[in-house]
């Protein structure tokens, strides 16, 4: 039996699913300065590794005899692929058919790459442009209803988007305009980017903003420099390649999911090697700044730590790096900002990464200079210390192995949040650590008072005061009594790090945690 007629017939169907919304619009994409999805898809994969699913679907119009004379392909291209060699899901919105929106929208199609990424228990990659297959009004004409949000029959699948939160990695790709649903989308994920000036991300674009007084470009109401600061998203890359290359070094710290374990990479950098430059890194006088990422860089495995959101709460630094080859959670203190207190935005930056590093049972390393909560009047109108024990919960609440390395400044109650209680975690403090319930400055005048009151000098006896204070407070009398465990010197800290991280390794336990990472 000859099958030549269904075989070109599959042929025809595939090839239109190629030509995406169709030439003219795909210029449209090119002048623009974007990639269309299928070139993205291409680019961010291992050669030849992606297998499409759903290229078939769309809508078509037929003549009398059953010929196509019409075809628009769903505005989501999908299917399985490989990065680094590691399989995952991808999932791209294609805005050159109706800008992603809910028109070219096949709901089940959308909804199919997350439950497959679901089901498979494979990372998801998320190419978002457009709203992501969310609504606009002209839907109502060409569907002859409004559409209603939730409704049973157009369902946003956030269920399986906070789901796929809680079980695999997640990064989203803001690669043009992105809103709405778009933008809950990337919002939803473990790591997310934008392409600096072209990308841009809001819950509503500047047309309909407009209708509420503010005239604002898409730059100036979502562009990258609006969402690093507000932590909407992790970070804005140079160019679409640069977002790729950023996924790929993402997930090489992960996990497939939670049922796995993050793989142990190359060791290519000496576990005993040691920096004599950290002895001297520290200021003595409080008052100056040193540059904590130096101290990171110096530490970690050469060339292996990846920040996220560098620009959000930026008196905490945090990302992913490795020691000894083993993937670990990396937390620091920024002298920088705010002198590394906790700000509100720094408290919502540290609740998400150790949630994070919990869900993907990545053990911990805190870097801490910490002089307490940021206090004053920004502090309280941010409600700083509802979101700092909304940080310290997270900490304590968190299982996965834990080292600590005081660096300078503990103080306060955010300074005692360093490392979880009631449970073991590994500690040292550098011997330029300082603590206590408050800092020495400021707090010398409320408590001594009187004395400074009754003195005929009272900066003579403030001074006084101050130098029989810095002798009782020195680390070394902590030690005495056992409050703080070992005082190191710098230089040999990352052989103690590479010893913590092969000793936590055997400790990670795969599989589902207590609670579920939200966004």
């Amino acid at each position: 039996m000859d099958w030549q007629e269904e075989k070109d017939e599959l042929v025809k169907r595939n090839a239109l699913a190629q030509n995406l919304g169709g030439a003219d619009k795909i210029e449209r994409q090119h002048k623009g300065g974007r990639l269309t999805v299928r070139e993205r898809i291409d680019q961010i994969l291992d050669p030849d590794s992606f297998q499409e699913i759903g290229a078939l679907a769309g809508a078509f119009g037929y003549d009398e005899s059953g010929n196509i004379v019409e075809h628009s392909p769903t505005n989501c291209v999908m299917g399985r692929g490989r990065i680094n060699g590691q399989p995952i899901v991808i999932s791209g919105d294609d805005f050159t058919v109706r800008g992603g929106s809910a028109d070219a929208t096949i709901w089940e199609k959308a909804k199919y790459p997350e439950t497959m990424a679901n089901e498979l228990r494979l990372p998801i990659v998320r190419l978002i442009e457009g709203s992501g297959g969310g609504g606009s009004v002209k839907t109502i004409e060409t569907k002859g209803r409004a559409n209603l949000p939730g409704g049973l029959g157009n369902t946003s699948g956030f269920d399986i988007l906070a789901e796929n939160m809680a079980t695999v990695p997640v990064v989203g790709l803001g690669l043009g305009s992105v809103a709405g649903l778009g933008a809950a989308r990337l919002a939803a994920s473990h790591y997310s980017v934008l392409v600096k000036d072209i990308g841009a991300m809001f819950v509503a674009g500047p047309p309909v903003v407009k209708h509420i007084g503010e005239d604002l470009d898409k730059q100036e109401l979502g562009g990258h420099a609006i969402q690093t600061a507000a932590g909407g998203v992790d970070h804005a890359a140079d160019s679409e390649e640069d977002a790729f290359e950023c996924a790929r070094q993402f997930l090489s710290y992960m996990p497939p999911s939670i049922y796995d374990l993050p793989p142990r990479g190359e060791q290519l950098d000496d576990s005993s090697r040691q920096d004599e430059m950290l002895d001297s890194i520290i200021p003595k006088n409080t008052r100056k700044v040193y540059r904590m990422r130096k101290i990171i860089n110096s530490l970690v495995d050469q060339n292996s730590f990846f920040e996220m959101g560098k620009m959000f709460g930026r008196s905490i630094i945090t990302g992913l790096a490795r020691l000894d080859g083993w993937p670990v959670a990396i937390i620091a203190s920024d002298p920088h900002f705010y002198g590394g207190a906790w700000t509100s935005d720094a408290c919502d930056k540290i609740i998400r990464f150790v949630d994070m590093a919990e869900t993907f049972h990545l053990p911990v390393v805190y870097l801490a200079d910490c002089p307490g909560f940021l206090v004053g009047g920004e502090a309280e109108r941010t409600g700083v210390i509802r979101h700092g024990v909304r940080a310290m919960t997270s900490i304590n609440q968190s299982t996965v192995p834990w080292c600590s390395i005081i660096i300078r400044n503990s103080f306060g109650v955010a300074g005692g949040a360093h490392r979880p209680v009631g449970r073991y975690s590994v500690r040292y403090a550098w011997y330029t650590g300082r603590w206590g319930s408050l800092p020495l400055e400021g707090g010398i005048e409320a408590a001594y008072r009187a004395d400074l009151d009754a003195a005929d000098d009272p900066v003579a006896k403030l001074k006084e005061i101050e130098e029989r204070l810095n002798r009782l407070r020195s680390p070394y009398r902590t030690a005495e009594v056992f409050w703080i465990e070992d005082i190191i010197e710098p230089h040999k800290t990352r052989p103690l790090l590479c010893d913590f991280a092969n000793l936590a390794a055997p400790l990670r336990t795969p599989g589902p945690v207590s609670f579920g990472m939200r966004p």
